[in-house]
């Protein structure tokens, strides 16, 4: 077996990351345009990068920074959670981006070999977090087949039945990959059954501001909730790397174990880009709701272009920046379908077998302009409209 037999077993046992693939479809194809990663397409407020660029050359920037967050952008957050969110017994860390977020907390609540519950479509990088840390017990519930909602009577029935509860419940919302958002109502009795169940429920939020059709979005708190916040896409900071966790102030000894997950990962998040975030904050979320409003062309683009997938195909939208797409009963293998797109169409999309749902995909609305959407979602067209006439021909 050679050195290959010396390698973790956690590593081995642990999916391929898809975007790494993707990415190297996307290199590989020449031309392509990309309906595949969760990214936005605009820079952080010009005002914020302005400031941050008078800090390049301040000691502080290069030097190690308190591991929770420098004090300044706790601070804002703090009066975020409670302005906004409406979270006023919770503590924050700083993070390098919302999936540094969620690994500190499996390392931080789970053991190897304890149950955890998705729900799918699930989030591929929160599913390899569990399985990189030998949480290999990972139930995932289904979600409705009418909205993609979390199954909460499935939730309470498996919950109920099992001897030992599972550690952890984890849901997105607005969610990555469905675009849905879960209603207030839901979210509530999802966190009522965790907390009789004696389960801690992490919400992860990274899409807060993405809500559209004059839906609102919310969260929960208590002594059982984890949330998670991101910079990456409503500031257009995917490459700066800074997330946030919101945890119960109340839970004795949960600061003292996420500090040293911390201290031994990042130490703290980028000094500098912290401060970016801080500065970002410091434009308002209307700058954000701003770059967000403009996205509803993009999905509508996206949506009739799908148009030809007939009724009940096409899902999500609500919120984040993702459509959720049942393929064509004869294309069941999504992966084939994706790497056929990008040879015949040069276009890039996600397959949802790398979300727990086989026969499915992932679409971005949010990655480029409209002009550049209409590029991407008049090739989306002509690909569906040749797989359904003449199947994966080559040529």
């Amino acid at each position: 077996m050679g050195s290959f037999g010396k390698l973790s077993r956690r590593a081995l046992e642990t999916e391929a990351p898809v975007m790494v693939q993707i990415q190297e479809l996307f290199r590989s194809t020449k031309d392509a345009v990309s309906l595949a990663q969760g990214v936005v397409h605009w820079q952080p407020p010009k005002q914020a990068l302005e400031k941050v660029k008078g800090l390049v050359f301040e000691p502080k920037v290069s030097r190690y920074g308190a591991d929770e967050g420098i004090p300044e952008l706790r601070e804002a957050l703090m009066q975020k959670l409670q302005r906004e969110n409406k979270l006023n017994k919770s503590k924050i860390m700083v993070t390098a981006g919302a999936n540094q977020a969620f690994v500190n907390l499996v390392i931080a609540l789970c053991d190897a070999g304890d149950s955890v519950v998705m729900f799918a479509p699930y989030y591929f990088n929160a599913y390899m977090s569990f399985q990189m840390t030998g949480v290999t017990d990972i139930l995932v519930g289904p979600g409705s087949p009418e909205t993609l909602y979390p199954d909460a009577d499935w939730l309470e029935h498996t919950l109920k039945k099992m001897e030992t509860p599972p550690k952890v419940v984890s849901v997105v919302n607005p969610g990555n990959p469905s675009g849905t958002y879960i209603p207030e109502p839901l979210l509530k009795r999802i966190s009522e059954i965790c907390r009789e169940a004696g389960s801690w429920l992490i919400v992860d939020n990274t899409y807060e501001y993405f809500m559209y059709d004059d839906r609102k979005h919310s969260c929960v708190e208590g002594n059982h909730i984890v949330n998670i916040f991101s910079f990456s896409k409503a500031y257009g900071m995917m490459g700066w790397r800074v997330g946030y966790i919101a945890y119960p102030a109340e839970v004795d000894g949960f600061s003292a174990q996420l500090l040293k997950v911390q201290d031994n990962i990042p130490i703290c998040a980028s000094i500098i880009s912290q401060y970016l975030a801080l500065y970002s904050i410091e434009n308002g979320t209307d700058w954000v709701k701003d770059q967000v409003k403009d996205l509803v062309k993009n999905r509508e683009l996206i949506k009739e272009a799908l148009s030809i997938l007939g009724d009940g195909s096409v899902k999500g939208g609500e919120g984040a920046i993702y459509l959720w797409v049942k393929l064509p009963h004869a294309f069941q293998d999504d992966f084939e379908v994706v790497r056929w797109l990008a040879r015949r169409h040069r276009l890039i999309l996600i397959p949802g077998s790398a979300c727990g749902c086989p026969g499915h995909l992932r679409i971005s609305f949010g990655g480029m302009p409209e002009a550049e959407t209409a590029i991407a979602a008049n090739r989306l067209r002509k690909g569906f409209e040749e797989l359904l006439k003449d199947g994966m021909i080559e040529g």
